[in-house]
């Protein structure tokens, strides 16, 4: 079993990377982190497909692919645990959750996805999003084991 973070640009030191990694640390399967990044300027388009490009290179082709989209599905916490404990069952724990860049993914990430994630309609960091999903999976585990950190 295996969760992956697959994200378009590096994080560096802050109080973002020190959210993420408090969580990250707390998590208790294995997880890892795959960053991406384009240095050649483009276009927009051509850049999110660039970045759909190296996002896909770090994906097994065997992965649950979750794409975070600003269209795709919102879930509450407990929504999410079950359908993260379905996703572990079916993929055996392969699940990659995907951010892409500032335009947000290309069309070849979108249609690779299994599915759709959105974190709703407001718009976050992209280095805050990882932080909120680390904090999401360390939650529903919480959800999935009774532990206390969820309280409804």
């Amino acid at each position: 079993m295996q969760i992956t973070l697959a994200a378009v640009g590096r994080m560096k030191n802050g109080p973002e990377k020190d959210l993420f990694d408090h969580y990250a640390a707390r998590l208790r399967w294995p997880f890892v982190v795959r960053e991406v990044e384009e240095k050649k300027k483009r276009p927009p388009n051509q850049l999110k497909d660039r970045e759909a490009e190296l996002l896909l290179g770090v994906i097994p082709d065997n992965a649950f692919l979750v794409a975070l989209d600003e269209h795709g599905r919102e879930y509450g916490s407990i929504d999410f645990a079950a359908k993260l404990e379905g996703w572990i069952d079916q993929y055996a724990g392969n699940i990659v959750f995907a951010i892409g860049g500032a335009d947000g993914h290309g069309d070849a990430i979108k249609t690779r996805a299994n599915t759709l994630w959105s974190l709703g309609k407001a718009t976050w960091p992209h280095m805050l999003v990882r932080a909120l999903i680390a904090e999401q999976l360390f939650r529903a585990h919480a959800i999935q084991t009774n532990h206390p950190y969820h309280r409804e």
